[in-house]
């Protein structure tokens, strides 16, 4: 069993980096995969094409164990957004979500909605960019097939209640955008019925790395619209001018081969997190989540985000006023620390290999910004 701090020493990340919400910089033990893979895909050696080959059974029990998906209901995909549209163009109903989700959720929803005309959605506006069971309850209707949110908020860093959506919903499809909390916060993703997510945030594995999960039931009602060569029943060498079937299950929601070595990295960093095991990275994330809060309150700034740690991951979102937004955020150039600006907020995000040099750095930021601000 590796240790919460063992987990930690695997990363190479620069003090001061607190923005993993963008993007998480990829483990060393990840590294190392893509580097040996790559030696290996270089080299071709005979048989080498074995452990590239390999890779798409690896990734998928990685993923399995997880989320608690089964494993032949779990397929690769090459970021969130595909992912997503895999599940809106093969939608059809009423759907209600938020209409402030990350873009790549409502612009699948709309785009299969104004392609095939058979997927209807249906927004909510909330407050504080919360979508609470409640909410959803208040948008249901006869003609309601599904549901879909974000596990974490991108703006607000907000957590949903899983459960408690899964519970006014009834048995119409859940669909979660996992990215935001994928391997940082301990939710029943199991109660979903479709979680999309990808490698490059909080699971550390860089880009071109997703999946898509599926419960029996919505890989039965899920219509493949884009199946295409990996995700088909055929044999290569035949003739292909009659329909090809698709692939049984969660296979069918895929395009073509992907990518071996983008496999191995997902792979590698999903076995990384469940070795050290969820509950004790949302731990370690929670603990420096509200050092954050606290640095935020000594020095005055605004946090707008929810301090409840049943609301939140590992984002803490600041919000000063309009006019010490510039010297706050060149405070932050200054020493050194890297954080997401957006609009009149800033987002700092956290994960374990922040450490106490991190938190120095941000310490000095504030404390900068507290000694030039005009009020």
């Amino acid at each position: 069993m590796t240790t919460i701090d063992e987990f930690a020493a695997g990363f190479a990340d620069e003090p001061g980096y607190f923005d993993f919400a963008k993007y998480g910089p990829i483990s060393t033990p990840v590294a190392e995969e893509q580097r040996g893979l790559v030696d290996l895909q270089a080299r071709s050696r005979h048989g080498s094409e074995v452990a590239l080959d390999e890779q798409a059974g690896r990734v998928r029990r990685a993923v399995s164990s997880l989320v608690g998906f089964p494993a032949d209901q779990v397929v690769f995909q090459p970021n969130t957004s595909e992912g997503l549209l895999h599940t809106m163009f093969g939608l059809t109903g009423q759907i209600v979500l938020s209409s402030r989700e990350y873009p790549s959720l409502p612009l699948a929803v709309t785009r299969a909605s104004s392609a095939l005309r058979v997927l209807e959605p249906v927004w909510m506006d909330p407050s504080y960019d919360a979508v609470t069971p409640a909410l959803v309850q208040e948008h249901l209707t006869s003609s309601t097939t599904a549901v879909a949110v974000s596990a974490v908020d991108y703006r607000t860093g907000y957590l949903a209640d899983l459960e408690g959506i899964r519970q006014v919903i009834g048995d119409r499809l859940l669909i979660v955008d996992g990215i935001q909390g994928l391997g940082v916060v301990d939710a029943p993703w199991s109660l979903a019925d479709v979680v999309v997510g990808g490698g490059q945030k909080w699971l550390r594995a860089g880009w071109g790395t997703g999946f898509l999960a599926l419960s029996e039931r919505a890989a039965a009602e899920l219509t493949p619209v884009f199946s295409g060569v990996a995700g088909s029943d055929l044999v290569l060498g035949g003739r292909y001018d009659q329909p090809v079937p698709v692939s049984a299950g969660a296979a069918a929601f895929q395009v073509t081969n992907p990518d071996p070595i983008a496999q191995a990295r997902l792979a590698q960093a999903v076995e990384g997190v469940v070795e050290v095991g969820v509950p004790a990275i949302a731990a370690a994330v929670a603990e420096r989540a509200s050092r954050l809060i606290d640095l935020a309150d000594e020095a005055a700034v605004p946090v707008v985000s929810s301090r409840d740690e049943s609301e939140r991951a590992g984002i803490v979102v600041l919000q000063p006023e309009p006019a010490q937004l510039t010297t706050l955020t060149a405070a932050f150039i200054n020493h050194g620390v890297t954080a997401t600006v957006r609009g009149a907020t800033v987002r700092l995000s956290t994960h374990v290999s922040n450490d106490d040099e991190s938190f120095e750095m941000l310490r000095a930021s504030l404390t900068s910004f507290g000694s030039a601000a005009v009020y």
